[in-house]
């Protein structure tokens, strides 16, 4: 069966291809087979009753953000998003209001809070999470590229399941630069050809990072046409 991915022309071709791209479930998700593949550990815990609150360590560009999105999707969750960087303790208190209200008024319905870099929230901050997490009112997921043991409190750390996500390996920048190509291909109504070795450039470039690739890509293409 085609992917859905190939369903999304009728997106702006101003929205980045890396985001007109973006997986929106774990058939389209490439890499950290660990994780998500057919015996990933994230995707056994999407089939158990229970979703647990974890943090997504890794360098920037490895998926953490896509990946989150994802599980809310599976998990049929209300996604709220906030980045630790922008965000204090105020916009937390709204975030976890909303979520009680998701929770009264949808029969039940988890919230999933994603927290990007969430190493940037002090302990004061990281505190005011606990009791949320603790009596379910939200699902966390933070990201971070700090190493958690470090920069998230004891407490909260306790609370959760730390996952690794690695830089993805060139065999999966392949599929995903082979995707872009044709995406391009199909909804530019071109023919897309590379001089020798021109793909591996690319690839070898991108430092394992999808968004780079399909960026470098899109750019590639822009100024041959």
């Amino acid at each position: 069966m085609q992917s859905d991915i190939f369903t999304k022309e009728q997106k702006s071709n101003h929205i980045p291809l890396a985001d007109r791209l973006r997986p929106e479930n774990l058939e389209e998700y490439v890499g950290q087979e660990t994780l998500v593949g057919a015996d990933g550990v994230l995707r056994k815990l999407l089939e158990s009753d229970v979703f647990p609150s974890i943090i997504l360590w890794g360098p920037p560009g490895v998926g953490k953000t896509t990946l989150a999105r994802i599980i809310a999707s599976e998990l049929s969750a209300k996604f709220l998003q906030v980045s630790a960087v922008t965000s204090g303790k105020k916009d937390l208190q709204n975030v976890v209001h909303q979520a009680k209200e998701v929770r009264q008024f949808s029969q039940g319905k988890e919230t999933l809070l994603f927290i990007d870099e969430i190493h940037r929230f002090n302990k004061i901050q990281q505190d005011y999470l606990l009791p949320f997490v603790e009596d379910g009112t939200i699902i966390l997921i933070g990201a971070t590229t700090e190493n958690p043991s470090f920069e998230i409190i004891a407490p909260l750390l306790s609370r959760s399941r730390v996952f690794t996500l690695d830089r993805h390996a060139p065999e999966d920048l392949e599929i995903i630069l082979k995707r872009g190509i044709e995406y391009l291909e199909k909804s530019l109504d071109v023919e897309i050809e590379f001089e020798e070795g021109m793909k591996n450039i690319l690839i070898q470039k991108s430092n394992g990072d999808p968004r780079m690739l399909l960026n470098a890509l899109e750019i590639a293409v822009g100024l041959s046409s």
